[in-house]
């Protein structure tokens, strides 16, 4: 379990992004996080995969203080995965040996094996694993991306905006992708949307952030169908 409590951050002194933020994600679930522009969306997800470390208050996992972890330590150690919103694959690779540096620290025969588990769950990949990343659409990046990140079978995946600039098909297939990867690989999801209600619709609770502070949570079915929801959520309406 990932557990948030009222972290203070920001990336200069005097600035605080985050200011008192706390917020749960139990393993399996998929949790959101939701708000206009500039409300700390993407802070609060890089304080929990450790590029960030929180000035006051605490990251847990399991109960262990990793606030204070660096983002390679909580790959290798602590079983995290976190996939950027850009310059999320390496375009001059190809797609195979993209996936191989997800894998660079497992011995040659468990990753030659998790190899096979992945392209048996995304064809695509298999299908073009000769190919150079640039070469792929944007959502066969994602998806790439994805696919990387769960190359050493993380615990717990953070995503920032896995749906960013990519085409209406495109966005439900990536979407469908995090259930898809949330049921199989038996892993966590914790990430920032804009598109809030697709992703309401496969979350099972989400966080509403608001000036840097929590201004509204709850099971996502609720607030998929809340007034409060529409009127705090600045990016766009949900439908």
């Amino acid at each position: 379990m990932i557990t948030v409590s009222n972290v203070v951050a920001g990336y200069s002194r005097d600035v605080d992004i985050l200011r008192g933020v706390s917020l749960a994600a139990k393993e399996l679930e998929i949790v959101t996080i939701l708000g206009p522009n500039g409300c700390g969306k993407s802070t609060l997800l890089k304080t929990v995969a450790g590029f960030l470390m929180p000035r006051k208050g605490a990251v847990h996992l399991d109960g262990i203080d990793v606030g204070q972890v660096s983002v390679h330590r909580k790959v290798r150690a602590h079983r995290i995965g976190f996939v950027p919103q850009t310059d999320n694959v390496f375009g001059a690779l190809t797609v195979w040996e993209n996936l191989a540096l997800g894998g660079q620290f497992m011995p040659e025969r468990e990753r030659n094996a998790r190899l096979d588990e992945l392209y048996a769950s995304y064809p695509i990949l298999k299908t073009k694993r000769t190919a150079r990343a640039a070469s792929l659409s944007g959502g066969e990046r994602q998806i790439l991306s994805l696919a990387r990140a769960l190359m050493p079978r993380p615990r717990f995946l953070l995503l920032d905006e896995p749906s960013a600039g990519l085409s209406p098909r495109m966005l439900a297939e990536v979407f469908d992708a995090i259930v898809r990867l949330r049921d199989t690989e038996r892993v966590g999801v914790l990430m920032v949307e804009q598109n809030a209600a697709q992703a309401l619709r496969i979350s099972n609770r989400a966080y509403v952030l608001s000036m840097g502070q929590v201004a509204l949570e709850g099971d996502a079915a609720d607030l998929l169908a809340s007034d409060e929801m529409r009127r705090l959520y600045l990016g766009g309406k949900v439908q």
